[in-house]
């Protein structure tokens, strides 16, 4: 079933491109609809459902940040994604402590939307395991909800596919299989994307040297995070950490 996107930005040829990416990536997801400003985003909100929001944080009559708060009010608050721009990055950090999902910088590549999606219905997949487990404490845990703790719990330069296959008593290449049957993303991109978001983690909040947080994450050769990391992202490391400075 395809999960729902509200986009909210006051110029619609970002809109109207954003549509056109998400439709033209190939996963459950579709633009239910579309606001020009926070304000009347709130107002559509309060007669409809939908499962995700994207939302610019600079518009007319109701910003993004305001637009957030707001939302913390209503009774099932979506999942909300920012998009901003270079200079907007101390209002991101204030919307993730509001409890928002995560952002997006402008001009929004196709790559970066897609990870940031794809890393959004992984989390969505979490969930729904965690509501369709048993209470039954002599029941355990579903697989891959087990797999998920030991992507959680694991240091990220520890973690290879035959080691969580090892941590559920199951075959790698079947374990391979079920994850992406039921989280959507194939191991191996979730566990590029947990390596990646904890390398934007310590870029941002650290002065460790690229080496020291390419080891951290688990890449031993340098160069090849650094590409990994501007294939995802569309910047390397360092145009990362200092496009946040």
């Amino acid at each position: 079933m395809k999960k729902s996107i509200l986009l909210v930005d006051d110029e619609r040829w970002v809109r109207t491109a954003l549509k056109w990416t998400i439709n033209n990536l190939n996963l459950p997801l579709y633009v239910m609809h579309e606001c020009g400003n926070g304000l009347e985003a709130l107002d559509w909100m309060k007669q409809n459902e939908v499962d995700l929001i994207m939302s610019d944080i600079r518009m007319p009559i109701m910003d993004g940040m305001s637009f957030v708060k707001e939302l913390s009010r209503l009774k099932k608050r979506p999942d909300v994604i920012v998009i901003s721009v270079h200079d907007e990055f101390q209002f991101v950090q204030q919307a993730i402590r509001t409890g928002v999902t995560d952002y997006l910088l402008k001009p929004v590549e196709e790559t970066e939307l897609k990870v940031c999606l794809e890393k959004w219905l992984g989390q969505q997949a979490k969930e729904v395991v965690k509501v369709n487990k048993v209470v039954d404490n002599n029941i355990p845990a579903s697989t891959i909800e087990r797999v998920l703790q030991y992507l959680e719990k694991t240091p990220l330069d520890q973690i290879t596919l035959k080691d969580a296959a090892e941590s559920v008593h199951m075959n790698p290449s079947y374990l391979s299989q079920l994850f992406k049957q039921q989280t959507n993303t194939k191991f191996v991109d979730y566990l590029t994307e947990l390596r990646i978001e904890e390398s934007k983690r310590l870029l941002l909040h650290t002065t460790l040297r690229m080496s020291e947080i390419a080891d951290r994450v688990g890449y031993s050769d340098l160069a090849y995070f650094s590409n990994n990391f501007k294939k995802i992202t569309g910047r390397s490391p360092s145009e990362f950490r200092k496009s946040a400075m």
